[in-house]
């Protein structure tokens, strides 16, 4: 190997470029200013440097090259997400599983490439990049990237302008490292001679090296909790595992006489009481509505703020009401999830983390409480002041069963787009449309009214020339908490209307309301509130994390009710019990599973036996028993097509199915495209589809 050293004009006019490059780096993120006196050192030495390399020995420079780049790479990509403190919890092993992946993907790139300078260059600057766009993920909405959010990349994309990226001082020496690799790795020239086999032992080494991977990680779980994704497992390696993830297997015990055995005890069983009904009321108007981000940061610690409660209204609830608070299975995001959650009685308990149903494992004819109210005569009508393909609403709506949808987008102009709260349509212009739907119902006429609201999404540090906080919390530094809570009194106010316009009417009107997932906001908030933050918690400190408000309310005579925890599947069960709307097969079955696991999500159960929340691999006794016949139940449901249950999962059986009601909507399934976080678009006055993802 020669080394030689040569200065021309081009060469010093890349090495003003690429030092400008760093002070403007320096203005933006305030990084250590010293550093930069010895990073234009390196920088024009890497930049006049030549190498001269032996040809007789291409697999010894392209091994060097590239085990030193992986460590290199994978250095980088944990740094730009994880502090010092992080970064240090993570063990050798899984270094080195990382590693090892990077190096799988240095190969894959020298397989289509064929030259080792190129593809380590290559390979890093892509790694390098997903980890910033981990990072840019994280800082929104509080948790990393996993596979399905790759399938859901539309949705993020329609709300991405309301977030900005903010470059710390870690991520700017990593792009200047990585400068400095580029510009010496591009003077390094392996040549081969024949690139054919060079590519077969590239493939060769790429799947023994994922291979050898994927076996010595096969029982290590995908982390979607904050950043202990990048810090426990990799960032790598983590995602991997998230695509390992996506592909759902049945439970232990699964088959179909399982199935039929729970069929046989519930197809003509009783169904046990949670709530009392009135039974002289028949087929009231439901009006399910699930609120964007809305939450009493109260269940977390000691809240105070300049106006006292910020929910006034909604905690006054009492007459004819049934009220508490319900798990979430996600935080911070993935809103379909809990609109799942709600309208089938299915859990994520059960599914990949990270995952969106919505854009994974819809099937054609599923069963929910919009099918079973279709099936009864109800019309059917979703609303959703944000775009159409927002998580493939616009897809899966009609699969459900709605007659009618409603968006943000409708070429007719259905929303009021003046109504906004910073960018957003508010909840009060949800609610009046609702109302002008209600008021528009045929004598008779049996209806079911979804609203999934925007007007709280994340983020919430921006500035909007139509917004001021007015609720300030303690200790009145949190400006992104000021403005989540002024939204969040909007949305108190907004439903104080609602329930007062419907008392007026005289028809039998039942309410459902609650919130989709907490806010994600200022770790430092959190600490003030529960002294930990969002680290080192117990199991029910994780879950307050998780815990929505709720209540079901109607305008005719009910008992007052407070439930304390239960959780979103079980909710669809009570509004049918509410109504005095005979249960269908696998509502019995929740309803009495209620009685021995009260509530149920992604992160675990309470356990009545406890009297605490455990993990679900922790149960025991009936408890264990539910949760596994449960799990058995939603995988038929879901996966297994040839022997789904028609007792507990029967679909629609009328003439108005789903395709029947994209013809009434104008579209058909095939016009039906992708997501946004929490919102969708309009099809006109009746049925569309959508789908998943997350932010905020």
């Amino acid at each position: 190997m020669k080394i030689s050293f040569k200065i021309t004009k081009k060469r010093m006019l890349c090495f003003g470029i690429l030092l400008a490059a760093a002070v403007v780096m320096y203005a933006i993120t305030r990084y250590m200013l010293w550093t930069l006196l010895p990073y234009a050192g390196v920088l024009f030495v890497v930049t006049n440097i030549d190498f001269d390399l032996s040809d007789r020995v291409p697999w010894l420079w392209t091994a060097i090259l590239f085990v030193l780049s992986c460590k290199f790479t994978e250095f980088c990509v944990q740094h730009v997400i994880l502090a010092p403190d992080f970064f240090i919890k993570t063990s050798k092993h899984t270094h080195l599983m990382n590693v090892l992946l990077i190096l799988s993907v240095y190969f894959l790139f020298q397989l289509i490439l064929s030259r080792p300078s190129w593809s380590a260059i290559a390979a890093h600057c892509a790694l390098t990049a997903f980890a910033y766009t981990n990072y840019f993920v994280y800082t929104v909405r509080g948790n990393e990237i996993v596979y399905s959010d790759l399938i859901t990349v539309g949705t993020g994309l329609s709300v991405v302008k309301n977030y900005s990226f903010v470059l710390h001082d870690r991520g700017a020496y990593i792009i200047m490292m990585s400068i400095l690799y580029v510009m010496l790795v591009r003077k390094i020239k392996v040549k081969y001679t024949w690139h054919w086999l060079q590519r077969i032992i590239s493939a060769a080494l790429m799947i023994a090296l994922f291979g050898y991977v994927f076996q010595k990680t096969a029982n290590t779980e995908t982390q979607t909790w904050e950043q202990k994704g990048t810090y426990q497992n990799g960032f790598v390696l983590n995602f991997v595992l998230s695509v390992r993830d996506n592909f759902v297997q049945p439970p232990e015990g699964y088959s179909a006489s399982a199935v039929k055995k729970l069929e046989d005890t519930y197809k003509d069983a009783d169904a046990v009481q949670n709530v009392t009904t009135n039974e002289e009321v028949k087929n009231p108007t439901i009006i399910f509505i699930m609120d964007e981000s809305f939450a009493d940061l109260s269940v977390l610690g000691n809240l105070e703020t300049n106006v006292g409660d910020y929910m006034p209204f909604i905690h006054s609830m009492s007459e004819n009401t049934i009220k508490g608070y319900a798990l979430s299975s996600v935080f911070g995001a993935k809103t379909p999830n809990s609109e799942w959650e709600y309208q089938t009685g299915n859990s994520m308990a059960f599914l990949p983390s990270g995952s969106v149903v919505y854009q994974q494992y819809m099937n054609n004819t599923p069963f929910s409480i919009v099918s079973t109210l279709k099936n009864m005569g109800y019309t059917t009508v979703a609303m959703h002041p944000y775009y159409a393909s927002g998580w493939s609403r616009k897809t899966v709506y009609p699969k459900l069963g709605y007659d009618e949808t409603y968006f943000m987008d409708d070429p007719a102009g259905f929303f009021d787009q003046t109504n906004i709260m910073r960018d957003y349509i508010t909840d009060q212009e949800l609610f009046d449309k609702i109302i002008n739907r209600y008021n528009e119902k045929k004598d008779g006429e049996s209806l079911l009214i979804t609203g999934i609201t925007m007007q709280n999404h994340g983020g919430y540090t921006g500035t909007y020339s139509n917004f001021t906080p007015t609720v300030t919390a303690e200790p009145g530094i949190f400006s992104d908490v000021n403005q989540y809570l002024t939204c969040a009194r909007a949305t108190d106010t907004a439903v104080k209307n609602l329930v007062e316009y419907f008392e007026g009417v005289d028809d039998p009107v039942e309410i459902v309301f609650f919130g989709d997932h907490q806010p994600s906001l200022d770790e430092y908030f959190y600490r003030y509130l529960n002294g930990k933050g969002m680290s080192g918690l117990t199991m029910d400190e994780l879950e307050n994390f998780f815990k929505v408000p709720f209540f079901i309310w109607t305008n005719y005579d009910t008992d007052a009710t407070t439930i304390d925890c239960t959780s979103l599947n079980y909710l669809s069960t009570l509004t049918l019990e509410r109504a005095n709307i005979e249960l269908p097969a696998y509502n019995k079955f929740l309803a009495e599973m209620m009685k021995t696991v009260p509530a149920i999500n992604s992160r675990g159960y309470y356990s009545e036996t406890t009297k605490q929340f455990e993990h679900l691999e922790n149960a025991i006794g009936d408890e264990a028993k539910w949760i596994k016949n449960y799990n058995i139940l939603e995988y038929n449901s879901m996966f297994d097509k040839d022997n789904r249950s028609d007792v507990f999962f029967p679909y629609i059986t009328g003439e108005s199915t789903a395709s029947d009601s994209s013809a009434k909507s104008g579209g058909t399934a095939a016009d039906s495209s992708s997501g946004d976080e929490d919102g969708g678009t309009s099809s006109g006055s009746s049925s569309s589809e959508e789908s998943k993802e997350a932010a905020g």
